[in-house]
């Protein structure tokens, strides 16, 4: 028999250490453990960055999306329109902070086309081409870039209307035709109109400008470059806007108040305010909440002298450098939102938004009478307009060339300028940041 040996202290030690090691190497691989059951059980997370009232489609649409998907979560990201494209310009040059989704503005889409910041959606696994013919033509122009990539869906349109106070018009002798023959009888009308009701024929020349230059957009064009970069701000086309414009001031027709001011609501409210050219959106906005007082009071037009232009439209995109594991289920949500039926005709009931997919322009809603329009039909004359709006290219510097208009105007409208020197002077400006 082998006699039993007690171990030293020594033969215990090695035999604790060991056990010690072995603990430290075990409790690692535990804890990852432990760490991808939680990460297995917590939902995934779709950010999407939008503003109002994007924010509040994007929001009605997650029901749907969770039949689809429902262990992923849709977070809403909302700022202020301005406030939310400057957090999207930072974004997309620092690569910090970026959602999954980002809705667009159009008069942005190009300021971010040329970059590289967005995806590519033309290219796999996107391959969106397949889809252009669903999409209204000039909103899918203005989604590509001069090199023919894809950068953004287009989700809503605004295709232009002239709206008009039918009381004020009644009281001045005017008819609908005498506002929309041609642009010197809108101007000419206008001066019955003030003279008869003292109401402003608009809020602001500035319309007049903003509508005068999306017209006669020839194809290969944008609002201030060509495709080649070229710079258009001396054409004829941005010559008779600054005259009309003019005229408009000299005569004191506008309101002289900015849009989406206190004042500028109060103008449509108080019945100040006899017409307003815009996006057939702003319809929606004053039924809503500008001025619901005003009900039955209004109708729609088209632009004088037969005049058809986009006014704003929405996209959504996807930044190139937001997380790679989200992006097929990023593709999945903007399908959702652009390129299903139910979904852009819900938008377009609840939040008037005006659809870039054609195959709802059959829907009946389309011909329901508006109340707030005085049960007109006005959808159908929208519908009607979008369908012969020419397609224009958007430039990375349409921003910055906007802004330079505006101040250039500002200068012939209040201080005289002579309008040949304001566009010379704007010309070469932009000129220096075409290529840029």
């Amino acid at each position: 028999m082998t006699a039993k040996v007690a171990p030293t202290w020594s033969g215990m030690g090695n035999w604790l250490l060991l056990g010690l090691l072995c603990g430290l190497c075990v409790q690692p691989h535990a804890r990852a453990q432990q760490d991808a059951l939680a990460d297995a059980a917590a939902p995934r997370v779709l950010t999407v960055a939008a503003y109002p009232a994007v924010d509040a489609i994007v929001r009605a649409a997650i029901p749907a999306w969770k039949k689809l998907h429902p262990d992923v979560e849709v977070r809403v990201v909302s700022r202020e329109i301005i406030d939310h494209h400057t957090a999207m310009t930072t974004a997309l040059s620092t690569a910090g902070n970026l959602p999954d989704v980002m809705a667009l503005e159009v008069t942005y889409v190009g300021r971010f086309s040329q970059g590289g910041g967005l995806d590519d959606l033309s290219r796999p696994p996107f391959d969106i081409k397949q889809y252009q013919s669903q999409f209204v033509p000039y909103a899918w122009q203005q989604a590509t870039n001069r090199r023919g990539q894809v950068i953004a869906v287009p989700t809503d349109i605004g295709p232009g209307t002239l709206l008009y106070r039918t009381d004020l018009l009644s009281k001045a002798g005017i008819s609908e035709a005498d506002l929309t023959k041609s642009w010197d009888d809108y101007v000419a009308a206008g001066v019955k109109i003030k003279a008869a009701t003292g109401a402003y024929l608009l809020t602001h020349a500035r319309d007049m400008k903003d509508i005068l230059i999306r017209t006669g957009i020839q194809p290969g064009e944008g609002l201030y470059f060509d495709s080649q970069s070229n710079v258009l701000v001396s054409s004829p086309r941005f010559v008779r806007a600054f005259e009309l414009a003019r005229a408009v001031r000299q005569q004191k027709l506008d309101a002289r108040v900015n849009a989406w001011s206190i004042d500028w609501a109060e103008g449509f409210k108080r019945g100040s305010i006899a017409t307003q050219m815009s996006g057939a959106w702003l319809a929606g906005h004053l039924n809503n909440w500008l001025a619901p007082g005003t009900r039955g009071l209004w109708h729609a037009a088209q632009l004088p002298e037969g005049a058809f232009a986009a006014y704003g439209g929405t996209f959504y995109a996807i930044p190139r450098a937001a997380k790679t594991e989200n992006k097929a289920l990023s593709w999945d949500l903007i399908r959702l939102l652009t390129m299903n039926r139910a979904m852009q005709l819900s938008a377009f009931k609840s939040a008037d938004a005006f659809p870039a997919l054609t195959e709802t322009f059959d829907d009946p809603f389309f011909a329901q009478p508006i109340e707030f329009l005085g049960g007109q039909a006005a959808r159908l004359g929208w519908l009607a307009a979008t369908k012969k709006i020419n397609a224009v290219s958007v430039h990375k510097q349409d921003a910055f060339a906007d802004e330079v208009i505006n101040t250039e105007l500002d200068k012939v409208l209040e201080r005289g300028k002579d309008i040949k020197t304001a566009l010379a002077d704007a010309q070469r400006l932009l000129q220096q940041r075409a290529h840029r």
